[in-house]
């Protein structure tokens, strides 16, 4: 076979087999496939798209390319949870603590932030000495020490996914479902877990805009799951305004350890209880939601998920001073307090918008070689449904960067509309998908 006959054949509509699929991956891996080849499938799939037995083979020959790690001689089920991404979504900082405090084994390999949403990985990396990296022993050595490491994935680790990924970010096939399914379960699957716990977002700050779009990734994620025997349950949440109020890496440590102190933003709160329920109940760790999220609450007002949190932040070197006395954090050195132009309910957010204001203001990257602000963000006063009166404080923002605040002030508010009456506020559950 060639690469040729591979891309003509998925260029027509036709099926690829396991075979062809593998060797094209590993072709290309070898560098006997060149890079406008593999752009040339890419298109064809994300036009074409694959059925579940393209998707799985797609997804093992990811797998194949590098290491899996082997976590059979941990006591204990392994559950992890992943986010199709938004703004201000920080569950993950909260629930892997949250869970581990009740005995789940949490192994969480993250990302950094792409686009205008943010990654866990710079999030974390804003504590002072954190670190997201290191070698397979040193992450399961934590693991069985304190039950929870979060890393980020290291280059022995699904090496396909990171190549291809990097040509999908430039040639305009990010969006694709068969491709993103690959991507997220190949690297949970090499994890070495046991079962997933997805938030597949939808909404305006989400990849998926529109709901059935986010149902239909969601119930690919949950086949390909199935395939390899890996218990997944899925659910479909809104990314039509910032989860929480703060959005920037510092920023929204500062609102986990709220959250895990029992204070917080009540949608950051619901969603992670809800998430962090079903990790417990794939665990065995409860039989039911509701007594898995008394279990959470009760270990949140208990300070076990904080503890577990500091635990976990000074075994990776991060500055647990900090943690424990977040006003010593240094400030950004510009701030500015946006004002509303005008009086009414807030109706909707911009949220793609609000996300890129925040890399502009930088607390994201533009290019993968950029570095991130960990002092950088918004804090916002407002969502959804909220009475707002002329003059009222919305947000504040915060930059390094000289010159910019004014502007981006202007921006914020062209990314928040408010009327006189609002039809309704979007749920932020939408449903469960098992």
């Amino acid at each position: 076979m060639t690469a040729y006959e591979i891309i003509s054949k998925k260029r027509d509509g036709r099926t690829l087999t396991r075979n062809e699929i593998h060797f094209f991956i590993n072709e290309f891996l070898k560098g006997n496939i060149e890079d406008y080849q593999m752009t040339a499938l890419l298109m064809s799939i994300y036009f074409g798209g694959m059925d579940e037995q393209e998707i799985f083979a797609l997804t093992e020959s990811y797998i194949d390319s590098g290491n899996t790690i082997d976590l059979s001689d941990i006591p204990g089920k392994k559950v992890d949870k992943h986010s199709t991404g938004g703004v201000g979504d920080k569950v993950s900082i909260i629930l892997a603590p949250l869970a581990a405090s009740l005995g789940v084994i949490v192994p969480m390999i993250s990302g950094r932030g792409l686009g205008h949403t943010g990654g866990t990985l710079d999030k974390l990396e804003s504590i002072t000495g954190f670190r997201v990296f290191g070698e397979v022993k040193d992450f399961k050595k934590q693991l069985s020490d304190i039950g929870v490491a979060m890393f980020g994935q290291t280059d022995s680790i699904v090496p396909a996914d990171r190549t291809i990924y990097a040509l999908r970010d430039v040639t305009a096939t990010i969006e694709s479902i068969p491709l993103i399914t690959a991507s997220i379960m190949s690297k949970k699957i090499a994890e070495g877990i046991d079962g997933l716990v997805l938030d597949v977002k939808y909404g305006n700050g989400a990849f998926m805009t529109e709901p059935d779009r986010a149902e239909l990734l969601a119930k690919n994620l949950i086949d390909v799951g199935a395939a390899f025997g890996k218990k997944v349950v899925a659910y479909l949440t809104s990314m039509e305004q910032p989860l929480g109020f703060k959005v920037g890496n510092w920023l929204e440590i500062e609102e986990c350890i709220d959250v895990l102190h029992g204070n917080g933003p009540r949608d950051l709160l619901d969603l992670t209880l809800t998430l962090t329920s079903e990790m417990l109940i794939i665990a065995g760790k409860a039989g039911t939601s509701e007594q898995a999220r008394e279990l959470c609450t009760r270990a949140i007002g208990n300070g076990d998920a904080y503890h577990k949190f500091v635990e976990m932040v000074k075994y990776q070197g991060g500055n647990v001073n900090l943690v424990e006395s977040p006003e010593k954090y240094q400030r950004a050195r510009f701030s500015g307090i946006v004002e509303s132009d005008r009086a009414g309910i807030v109706t909707s957010f911009d949220t793609r918008e609000t996300g890129l204001i925040s890399v502009e203001l930088g607390a994201g990257r533009k290019k993968a070689e950029d570095q991130v602000d960990p002092q950088a963000g918004i804090i916002f006063f407002k969502k959804i449904g909220d009475k707002v009166e002329i003059n009222e404080p919305i947000a504040e923002i915060h930059s390094n960067k000289p010159n910019i605040i004014e502007h981006m002030k202007k921006r914020i508010m062209k990314a928040i509309e408010i009327k006189v009456e609002i039809d309704k506020v979007p749920e932020l559950i939408l449903k469960k998908i098992e």
